[in-house]
């Protein structure tokens, strides 16, 4: 593919910028872009530009919301080839899922579009007591002001979307930090909204040094803070925070139970592709499964086939499911856990070799399957973000819904089982922002609520629910 230039925007203009930063395919080792990267002093102009437009933005006509997001979806249309093979490149995600990842973020525009049209409030009544007859109260959502947005690396499409839409919708300005290693989609985004017309100052995109994004977390003229990332770096930004707002999405090792009545080649299949996925690159990738004793050995046999059988390597061939990792040092970390996990007495059924991508890079890491991985080990209790699965026996339906608990993330988790009784108590007891019946939980549809518990967050995204994170409620009492 051709290399491309790109600068930045502040204040909804393009600017050129003078330092840039180098994007490399990772498969091939290609350069296939560098990004502008922005200063401190450019970051102060972007949010002094969207501190500017918070009065134009919030008295924006919902109309003129609505349809500059459906212009942004067209416009992405438009170009779906172009951005599933910058995001493919740039993200080292395989073509196929690329396409996929750009197909989800159109309908996640779509669905903020829609959003934009169901903003209201409520009226209340407050005769409750003699002294309010006749007083009538009504409530509606404004919007919080400019909002700083930090987006990760392995859907950055997709997220930043579900960052920039719902502002977009509600009426917020905002200045947005793309991942330094996947800026080049959001950049292209940037190109699209710069055709909609939206307030001057409203919306910056620029990459950024982390030394150089403090004000992002810091300056107080931020009134929302939205983070997706590690849970470690999370968390440490809302301690920075200060008094504004803060949505985190966050890390998770999630977990799949299969009880003895669920349907085990169902259940293989579907935990093959929530593991294994973008080389288990998501917060929601499928890494602990615990079966029941009884169907251990067929769930065993049935995903040791499936994943020996997985189409590794080249992210450009449509049949590839495992791609690279994103860089050496996270494919060495995952080998360095199965070392570990190995060490302490775990089998290795499958995979887990690290090998070299078109370009050179040791990044390529052979879908694993583990079994009796000690619980302390760092592949049972934190988070691999890598094409691991650790396979774990249990006795009772309860004793699997404590073990999901014993966890300190709380993101998502998925549960086969055909005792509707069961579907009910996994929903009540499981600490988690979603329960998944005979479902993985790295399945999500854009619209649906989506964030976690525990260590994996805070606040909700999903187009409206990060609306709610993006206004508060505003109140008026008329008396008769």
């Amino acid at each position: 593919m051709t290399t491309r230039s790109f600068g930045m925007f502040i204040g909804g203009e393009a600017v050129a910028g003078g330092r840039s930063l180098e994007v490399l395919d990772k498969w091939t080792g290609a350069v296939v872009g560098h990004a502008a990267l922005g200063s401190a002093e450019e970051l102060e102009q972007a949010i002094a530009a969207a501190v500017g437009a918070e009065p134009e933005m919030a008295g924006l006509a919902i109309h003129r919301r609505r349809d500059a997001l459906l212009g942004l979806a067209d416009g992405i249309g438009s170009r779906r080839d172009e951005f599933a093979e910058m995001l493919r490149a740039e993200a080292g995600k395989p073509i196929t899922a690329a396409r996929g990842e750009v197909e989800r973020t159109i309908v996640t525009i779509r669905s903020a579009a829609g959003e934009a049209e169901r903003l209201g409030g409520e009226v209340l009544a407050l005769d409750t007591e003699a002294r309010s007859e006749g007083y009538v109260g009504m409530v509606k959502r404004v919007p919080v002001g400019a909002c700083s947005f930090i987006t990760p690396f392995n859907f950055p499409l997709n997220l930043v979307a579900h960052k920039i839409a719902p502002a977009i919708a509600c009426g917020c300005p905002f200045v947005l930090k793309p991942a330094e290693r996947t800026p080049l989609t959001a950049l292209m985004i940037g190109e699209e909204l710069a055709k909609l017309g939206l307030p001057a100052g409203s919306w910056s995109i620029l990459a950024l040094d982390v030394g150089d994004a403090g004000p992002l977390v810091g300056d107080d003229r931020f009134k929302l803070l939205s983070f997706t990332g590690s849970q470690t770096v999370g968390w440490a930004l809302k301690a920075k925070a200060g008094k504004k707002k803060v949505a985190l999405e966050l890390g998770g090792n999630a977990a799949c139970v299969v009880d003895e009545s669920a349907d085990v080649d169902d259940a293989a299949e579907r935990i093959v592709v929530g593991g294994y996925g973008y080389s288990g690159q998501s917060c929601i990738s499928v890494q602990r499964v615990l079966v029941h004793e009884s169907r251990y050995d067929e769930l065993r046999e049935a995903m040791v086939g499936r994943v020996s059988e997985l189409a590794h390597g080249d992210t450009r061939d449509a049949e590839t499911v495992v791609g690279p990792l994103i860089d050496e040092a996270a494919a060495a970390r995952v080998e360095a856990w199965i070392e570990e996990a190995r060490a302490g007495g775990a089998s290795v059924l499958c995979g887990g070799t690290r090998e070299a991508t078109a370009g050179g890079a040791r990044s390529l890491v052979r879908g694993a399957v583990l079994a009796g991985v000690a619980p302390d080990a760092r592949l049972a209790c934190d988070e691999v973000f890598g094409p691991v699965t650790v396979l774990e026996r249990f006795g009772s339906f309860d004793e699997a819904l404590e073990r999901v608990n014993d966890s300190d993330f709380g993101l998502q988790a998925g549960v086969f089982t055909r005792d509707i009784g069961r579907s009910h108590a996994a929903w009540d007891r499981l600490r988690v922002g979603a329960v998944l019946i005979n479902e993985i939980p790295s399945w999500r549809v854009d619209p649906m609520p989506y964030g976690g518990v525990k260590d994996s967050g805070l606040g909700r995204e999903g187009p409206r629910y990060a609306i709610e994170e993006m206004t508060e409620r505003r109140m008026m009492v008329v008396r008769g």
